[in-house]
């Protein structure tokens, strides 16, 4: 198949949708398909062997990390050079609905996969439009041909959006990267005042919409320091409040994966997640899970047995569910097993097969449509 990929976000940027680009676009090529990507702002024109088509854009107010893509007539263009067999719209929301005109004009089958709660994102910004974000969210997806939830909870959003043909289809995560073997005791050690407390780690952006600034329940707990693995607007406020974490930067790859399996439990603050990657990054590297009772974590987390769950509207619920598993081991170890159970079959090149069946249903729903 050939698969034109539209995204709202791609390299160098690191977050959620540009990282399952990254793995979706990788495998589609090792099971011998032909992928392209839309991208914004600057960045590689190639991954791979794979054309990246870059977009002008511009940096979002408070967040200028982030481009915001602006699409014009290259896009329908490109997309009727390539001719693709399915458009893949990843998150879609400016450059999405543009390649969703595309593709209608161009009479070619869209899957879209939802993965940001933008109404969420935009309340964290101060930007107050969650009935307008969701009008245009729900406009978006029910013109697809079939729309990919990540969570039950999305499933749940979605349809009361008015989105039909909704399927949940759940991230991958790298099994081959992520792992228990790539523990670093040396490193552990250093971090921990030599084997003294728990490392009690946070992997992710440091942005408002992950509700870091919770973390600062943690700073100081008893036989515990924190480790802050990631970089984002958020870090000056978060480094001159938590004075007794340890602030790593942003970390990709192995050395990534070694930071992750280094810890000793891992934290997740924000409720707005609709799937939650970092939670099964965890799982994969044996290490603990605290997530909140919302969003995507209920779905990756069984509270007890693959994690725990507190509940965000409680006033200090991050402290009081981490600090029952920091001071007991016995589940600590439980969990590690039950975590990386759960994984064990979610390899990236097994859930793109997942989506390749989706591309799959809906060309065939459209060479019917055409014949009938």
């Amino acid at each position: 198949m050939r698969v034109a990929i539209v995204t709202e976000s791609f390299l160098p940027q690191v977050n959620g949708v540009a990282n399952s680009v990254r793995h979706v676009c990788r495998e589609l090529v090792a099971a011998g398909h032909e992928p392209m990507i839309v991208a914004p702002g600057p960045g590689p024109e190639t991954f791979g062997d794979v054309r990246v088509l870059r977009l002008r854009s511009l940096g979002l107010p408070r967040y200028r990390s982030f481009p915001v893509g602006i699409p014009d007539a290259s896009l329908e263009r490109e997309l009727a050079a390539f001719a693709p067999d399915v458009v893949h719209l990843a998150s879609p929301i400016v450059v999405g609905a543009a390649g969703m005109r595309a593709a209608h004009r161009l009479d070619v089958p869209t899957v879209a996969v939802y993965q940001t709660d933008v109404a969420a994102f935009a309340r964290r910004y101060g930007v107050r439009a969650d009935a307008l974000l969701d009008r245009w969210i729900g406009r978006i997806h029910r013109r697809a041909d079939r729309t990919l939830v990540p969570s039950s909870v999305s499933r749940d959003q979605l349809a009361g959006l008015g989105v039909a043909d909704l399927h949940v289809w759940g991230r991958g995560v790298a099994l081959d990267l992520f792992s228990p073997e790539r523990r670093d005791q040396a490193r552990h050690d250093r971090l921990s005042h030599q084997g003294r407390d728990l490392l009690v780690g946070y992997v992710g952006r440091l942005a408002a919409e992950k509700e870091v600034r919770r973390l600062r329940e943690l700073d100081g707990l008893p036989g515990t320091r924190l480790v802050v693995i990631g970089d984002g607007p958020e870090r000056g406020w978060l480094q001159r409040n938590l004075r007794g974490a340890y602030f790593s930067g942003e970390l990709t790859g192995e050395h990534l994966a070694t930071a992750f399996a280094s810890l000793d439990l891992f934290v997740h603050p924000g409720r707005n997640e609709t799937f939650c990657q970092t939670v099964q990054e965890a799982q994969a590297s044996g290490v603990p899970v605290v997530a909140p009772a919302a969003g995507g974590p209920l779905d990756l987390v069984d509270h007890g047995r693959t994690g725990l769950l507190f509940d965000p509207e409680e006033h200090f619920g991050l402290w009081r569910a981490t600090a029952a598993l920091a001071r007991d081991e016995a589940l600590r170890a439980r969990i590690r097993r039950a975590g990386l159970e759960r994984v064990s079959t979610r390899s990236w090149g097994s859930v793109v097969g997942e989506l390749t069946q989706h591309y799959a249903a809906v060309i065939a729903g459209r060479r019917a449509s055409a014949v009938a």
